[in-house]
């Protein structure tokens, strides 16, 4: 879930209350170190890459007008955006979570921010957490694709989630440096964020795996 992340020390308070937020969700809470780079998702079908996903963190983008609290309302007008997976996007929440994630940055969600500055609301970038969704299938090196592929092979999973954290996506990955860290494989994972998108042309995804299961009867061609 990333209930909270830290990328510099978090001071004492800050922990206590990411730790309270944390066991208010389970009775268990897994502490991880923290990665630096961009997380792509990457979508893995029978060994193939079939899509890659720049997932964006909540966030909201200052004009010098609106306080943070009505930027995300303006952003969650957008009809992309719904609850409960039932959208391609999910409504950008201002609870515990985002509130001490703007505590850190100094502002509470009645500021106003300058324009163009932008606030991060939460420092995962998962969609369900109301992340922004891009579409850079296209441009992502074929290296990393064949590498999130090997690792879904490697684990017997015929379709699969790859989530990889890249700090230099120019630099290709190799076996001796693959540039690159795995955080999550998931073996159940979401396929209207690929083609669905906030930009970007998106990848059709549930017509392949439908031709994949009845291959007696498929009509994509790609």
């Amino acid at each position: 879930l990333g209930i909270s992340i830290f990328q510099e020390p978090a001071s004492l308070d800050n922990y206590k209350k990411a730790l309270e937020i944390a066991f208010a969700e389970d009775t268990a809470v897994l502490v991880e170190e923290f990665i630096s780079g961009t997380e792509y998702r990457f979508f893995i079908l029978d060994g193939r890459c079939e899509a890659v996903l720049l997932r964006v963190a909540a966030n909201v983008v200052g004009d010098g007008k609106h306080t943070i609290r009505e930027l995300v309302a303006q952003k969650n007008a957008n009809p992309l955006r719904g609850r409960d997976h039932r959208s391609p996007l999910e409504i950008i929440a201002l609870g515990d979570i985002e509130q001490l994630m703007l505590t850190q940055q100094g502002y509470t969600p009645d500021d106003i921010l300058p324009e163009g500055k932008k606030v991060n609301l939460r420092r995962n970038s998962n969609i369900s957490t109301g992340g922004d969704s891009i579409d850079v299938t296209e441009t992502m090196d074929s290296s990393y694709q064949e590498l999130a592929a090997a690792m879904a092979t490697s684990m017997g999973a015929w379709a699969c989630g790859v989530d990889l954290i890249i700090p230099d996506e120019t630099q290709p990955a190799s076996k001796e440096n693959p540039h690159c860290t795995c955080i999550e494989l998931n073996f159940n994972p979401s396929m209207y964020m690929h083609t669905y998108c906030a930009e970007g042309p998106g990848q059709a995804i549930t017509p392949k795996i439908l031709d994949k299961l009845f291959p007696e009867v498929a009509t994509n061609q790609n």
